[in-house]
């Protein structure tokens, strides 16, 4: 099908240029351009991860995370965080 578009003097001349590098058509640059726009490929969904402890630090015992209260309270002590370990 034949048509008519406007685009910038500047992307024409881009268009151009890779057209000739590759040995193609203005127009088959233009449909594969216009093919990706409508059709992106898929982005794979973002995995999920895990944090790997390092050091030889951990939980400190005794205190209980599914209380804030409790997190608190151990957090409020004072106690450096070298002298928990």
């Amino acid at each position: 099908m034949r048509t008519t578009i406007r685009i910038d003097d500047e992307l024409y001349r881009e268009v151009k240029a890779r057209a000739a590098r590759s040995g193609r058509t203005v127009a088959a640059v233009l449909e594969d351009a216009v093919r990706r726009g409508l059709n992106p490929p898929e982005q794979p969904a973002a995995g999920r991860y895990r944090v790997q402890p390092t050091g030889s630090g951990g939980l400190r015992p005794g205190v209980d995370l599914s209380s804030n209260a409790a997190v608190a309270e151990a957090m409020d002590e004072g106690v450096s965080v070298d002298a928990l370990r």
